[in-house]
């Protein structure tokens, strides 16, 4: 059984994506050093070396969308002012923005998301499969596996990027890593939709 634990460590210290490790730890039996070795022959480790370095240079981000219905602002940091000003970085920033403009995530990482808000999805989940008629002994699978699909839908980098489904915002954060030569680190993000969280007055 690969934990949650082994693969946040994996993750950290190759940059690789949630799911990339995840497999690259069951491929290699549970070994860390094998994993990254995995990891690095298929390319997806092009981050290792920058996983322990301190990215507190980069740029807050603001994006506007729909003529002013939409606003996100977004921190994206990495190692030196020389890399928050090239256009790569800067199209990268803008990229994440419109990202979360459109996809409305609420946490930048699985990690972000408080243990009393999965105790709860996983509760709505259970209850809804055992609702379906679903089998006691197969439940906690099927829960595992629609967890994902809530980080999928709520973790920025776990999102399919908009631009190019194939891939996920960890991948393209990993691919401009390799690229800029810098680890690169989503801080914070915040999302404004005119209207949102007003009642529309009764008529």
């Amino acid at each position: 059984m690969i934990s949650a634990a082994d693969v946040k460590e994996l993750r950290n210290r190759t940059g690789a994506g949630m799911m990339d490790c995840k497999k690259a730890l069951e491929e290699s039996g549970g070994d860390m050093e094998q994993a990254i070795e995995y990891l690095r022959k298929k390319g997806l480790a092009t981050a290792a070396k920058r996983a322990g370095k301190i990215a507190s240079e980069g740029l807050v981000h603001a994006y506007i969308h729909g003529g002013g219905r939409i606003g996100v602002l977004i921190e994206v940091n990495c190692e030196t002012d020389f890399v928050a000003k090239t256009e790569a970085f800067q199209d990268l920033v803008h990229n994440l923005a419109m990202q979360v403009a459109a996809s409305r995530p609420e946490y930048v990482a699985r990690e972000d998301v408080p243990e009393e808000v999965l105790a709860k999805e996983k509760e709505i989940l259970r209850a809804q499969a055992l609702n379906e008629g679903k089998p006691e002994k197969v439940i906690d699978k099927i829960v595992a596996g629609r967890l994902e699909k809530f980080f999928q839908d709520n973790c920025l980098l776990e999102q399919p990027f908009i631009k190019d489904m194939d891939r996920t915002v960890q991948d393209l954060i990993n691919e401009a890593v390799a690229k800029l030569g810098e680890k690169i680190v989503i801080r914070r993000f915040v999302r404004y939709e005119v209207g949102e969280g007003i009642k529309a007055e009764e008529k």
